[in-house]
Order: structure tokens, then C-alpha cells, then sequence
């Protein structure tokens, strides 16, 4: 039997879904443009309608799919997979077309270190160069869990096939269990990608302006790396801001200083959202209500990229877009954390 063959009647696309992809991942390995963000079932970037044929649904109670979408027999791309020939209707656009088409690979764990109480960076190494931008994501193929997770790149593109992540445990989390208390050095997944729209824009003239929070750390600390190795920081500067809950959680500063040009060029900003604790003297509150205060120039001159938890990046992108006007071209970030 011949692979499926997808018809996107929104824009007239055609391309083969390939054993073990989805219908969104399909899309993005044949190079299509089709909408999406997060790659896990969480958003709902990647609604479409079916208007012929039959798909699987792999996660049907995916938040990303509100009821009235099942009543209106919408499906998500990232959670589907055509039986057979189908026709679809998904929005496409230029800015979802991958610069980088993601594909299959296996990687070997080399090694894993702590950088907070419940963060850790995981190496992994590939056969051949790790192709990537900076601020993306892969997927991983965890032992015993049924659904690969998404988790970003810490590290930058390389020769030497290192896929670095920095991955914050989360409690009663299937994935995190996997890595943290069963993954040991010679351990071998797959690894998908890259994936993910938030990538570094290196051609922008602005300052840039990274906001992390909690895992978030690992893409800000990529394009950060990203910047400095592009020589974008010769003419610019990088505003680094990092949200935690808690003096102890926060972390980021010691990559930032190993890069050319912090204290200077890089600025780092921590901010701890428990008021009146302890030991700590720096500042306090939510961490996008400090950017207005801290940055010099209206906000709308400047470039941005955030990743973080679902609250906190969705207080940046109203205040940034309602209260400041800062054009939407100029924020980037992907919604699954």
C-alpha cells in the first residue's frame, strides 16, 4: 500500500505522509508552510477541517481542541494521521515554511548536568552535523512514553552533532521521568527536527531583547549564542531577562558570562516573582512588567523573543502588542512550555 497523499485545498499543496508522521510533521518535512506552533497538541496552531478521507487521531482529548472545534469536526495536524488519501483545509503561510526541513535521526546521550534544584541540561550526539537555528525545538522518542515530547535547544548549529536541552522536571510529567530518573549516558532515542518558528532573525538592525522563564531558559540562552556568534552584537545589544519563582531557581548568568561581550554588549536581568523572600536582594514582580522600566528606548524599537510558561507569555505579547504598539513582525516565540 502506497503512502497516504495529503490535499490541502487551502492553498493547493500536495505531499506524501511518510510511516510514523503525522499530518503537520508530513507538511513540514516535504516543506510546506503549514501552520503551527507548539508540535504537541497544547496550542492549536494547526486546526484544520477534513473534507475527505479518514485520519487517526492520536491524542483526542488534546487541549489544543476546544469542543466547540469537535463539534465543528475540526482536528489538529500535530495529532493526526491520514489512513489514506485525504483532503484537508489548513492555513499555510511564508513564515511557517521551515529555513531548515526536520527530519529523523537517532541520538546517543553523552552526558547531562544540573543547573538548578529541577532544571538539567541533556546532551545528545547525532551522526553528522547538527542542523539547526538558533531558538528551535526537536522532538524526542522517550523509553515508555507513547507520544514524543518537544523540548528546546540550548546550544547552537555545529559540525560535531551535539543537540543540547535544557529540560526543567516536571512533577508527575512521563517525559521528565524518563530523562531525569531512567536515561544514562550510551542511552539511544529518536530525535525529530528541528521545528519551531521562533529562530534567531539575524538580518534585524534592532536590539534584542530575550525573556525566559523556567525552561525557557534553553532557546533565549540559544539565541543568545546564536547572536554572538553571528557578530550581531558588535553593533547591538542583548537584553536578557530571567522570570523565577524563587531565589533558588534562579539560573542563567554564568552561560551568559562565558559569551563575548556580557556585562556590556549583554545585559542580565533576573527577576524572582515571590515578594519578600529571603536572600534576596535583586528585583521582584512579574518579570515582563520589568522590561518598560529597564530598556532605554520606546519598545517598538527593539526585537523580541520569549519562551516561558503559557501566563507569562501571554502577558508579554498583550503588553508588548496592546500597551506598546511593538509590531508583531518584531516578537517571536513558540507556545509549548
Amino acid at each position: 500500500m502506497s503512502d497516504p497523499v495529503i490535499h490541502n485545498e487551502r492553498d493547493g499543496s500536495r505531499f506524501t505522509q511518510l510511516p510514523g508522521d503525522t499530518l503537520l510533521r508530513a507538511g513540514l518535512r516535504a516543506g510546506v508552510g503549514l501552520s503551527y506552533e507548539c508540535n504537541s497538541g497544547g496550542c492549536g496552531g494547526c486546526k484544520f477541517e477534513l473534507l475527505h478521507g479518514e485520519v487517526e487521531t492520536l491524542w483526542p482529548e488534546a487541549p489544543g481542541l476546544g469542543e466547540r472545534d469537535r463539534r465543528r469536526g475540526r482536528h489538529l495536524a500535530c495529532q493526526c494521521r491520514a489512513l489514506g488519501d485525504v483532503s484537508i483545509k489548513l492555513a499555510t503561510g511564508p513564515e511557517y515554511v521551515p529555513p531548515i526541513r526536520p527530519r529523523r535521526r537517532r541520538a546517543v546521550l553523552t552526558g547531562s548536568t544540573d543547573i538548578t534544584h529541577d532544571l538539567r541540561e541533556f546532551r545528545f550526539k547525532v551522526e553528522g552535523a547538527a542542523d539547526f537555528l538558533p531558538g528551535q525545538y526537536a522532538m524526542l522518542d522517550l523509553p515508555g512514553v507513547a507520544a514524543s515530547r518537544a523540548y528546546s535547544l540550548s546550544n547552537i548549529p555545529n559540525a560535531d552533532g551535539e543537540w543540547h536541552f535544557q529540560i526543567r522536571r516536571v512533577a508527575g510529567g512521563q517525559g521528565t521521568a524518563a530523562l531525569f530518573d531512567s536515561l544514562v549516558p550510551g542511552a539511544e532515542l529518536g530525535l525529530d527536527g528541528p521545528y519551531g518558528v521562533a529562530w534567531l532573525r539575524p538580518d534585524s538592525p534592532r536590539d534584542l531583547v530575550c525573556v525566559a522563564g523556567g525552561s525557557g531558559l534553553a532557546p533565549m540562552i540559544s539565541i543568545a549564542r546564536g547572536a554572538v556568534a553571528a557578530g550581531m552584537l558588535a553593533t547591538r545589544r542583548l537584553h536578557f531577562f530571567y522570570g523565577a519563582r524563587e531565589p533558588r531557581d534562579v539560573c542563567g548568568e554564568s552561560m551568559l558570562a562565558a559569551l563575548e561581550g556580557f556585562g556590556e554588549h549583554i545585559v542580565y536581568c533576573p527577576v524572582v516573582s515571590s515578594p519578600g523572600v529571603e536572600g534576596w536582594a535583586g528585583v521582584t514582580g512579574f518579570v515582563h512588567t520589568r522590561l518598560p522600566p529597564a530598556l532605554a528606548a520606546p519598545l517598538a524599537d527593539y526585537e523580541f523573543y520569549f519562551a516561558g510558561p503559557p501566563p507569562m507569555t501571554q502577558a508579554l505579547q498583550e503588553m508588548l502588542m496592546v500597551e506598546y504598539q511593538v509590531p508583531f513582525e518584531q516578537i517571536h516565540f513558540d507556545r509549548f512550555f
